[in-house]
């Protein structure tokens, strides 16, 4: 091997090996959804709860959830017991939303049907910079409400 054949060889593997080692950071959020659930509703009204989890290098924001249950789905905050619809909710870099018993929440008006015990409700969750994200809410009994970890 001539020696300008195996400095391009060297060259070739030192770039292949600094290029391996970038970050695969997108410098986008990276979103999932887990703990979802909705309490089996009592009226026409229901609530929703689950947490995003970012682990991505760039905050979020939830700004609106759609459903087939109901055309009125908001999102809602509660501070001093007492509850308000909000614009959007941050999902921050390396952290999470928790969307929470007596917390902040999903509220879902003037339902379609009424859910039982066992099935499933669609939601779709939009955010300001990831693609939205489909999940299932498991209807679980009306008092369910789990511990914290």
């Amino acid at each position: 091997m001539s020696r300008r054949a195996a400095l391009a060889a060297v060259l070739a593997l030192t770039t292949g090996v600094t290029l391996a080692g970038c970050s695969t950071d997108s410098g986008e959020p990276e979103l999932k959804v887990v703990g979802a659930f909705m309490p089996q509703p009592v009226s026409d009204m229901a609530a929703g709860f689950l947490v995003v989890q970012n682990s991505g290098s760039t905050a979020d924001r939830l700004t609106s959830v759609t459903s087939p249950l109901s055309d009125d789905v908001t999102i809602h905050e509660t501070k001093n017991r007492q509850m308000r619809e909000v614009e959007s909710f941050e999902v921050p870099a390396g952290g999470e939303l928790d969307l929470e018993r007596g917390g902040n929440h999903i509220m879902f008006m003037k339902l379609k049907k009424q859910p039982q015990q066992g099935e499933k409700v669609s939601v779709e969750l939009h955010f300001e910079k990831a693609d939205p994200i489909t999940v299932d809410l498991p209807v679980k009994e009306t008092t369910h409400n789990p511990k914290k970890q």
